[in-house]
């Protein structure tokens, strides 16, 4: 998962993203840590709200 990487690069803390996604810190925590496996919904709107391609949220780094 490329979440942490791409949310750092745009300077958005995890609250700021949580917001957005309307989703936990703590399971946006559990995604970043490798630790979740988001549903495809999710992912969709991981995308939306960081602006990129759910692909670009799973494609190996």
């Amino acid at each position: 998962m490329n979440v942490l990487r791409i949310r750092r690069e745009q300077q958005l803390s995890q609250e700021q993203l949580s917001l957005r996604t309307k989703l936990t810190r703590a399971y946006l925590s559990g995604i970043e840590a490798g630790t979740r496996n988001p549903t495809v919904d999710v992912l969709a709107r991981l995308a939306a709200a960081l602006d990129v391609g759910v692909e670009d949220l799973v494609k190996a780094p």
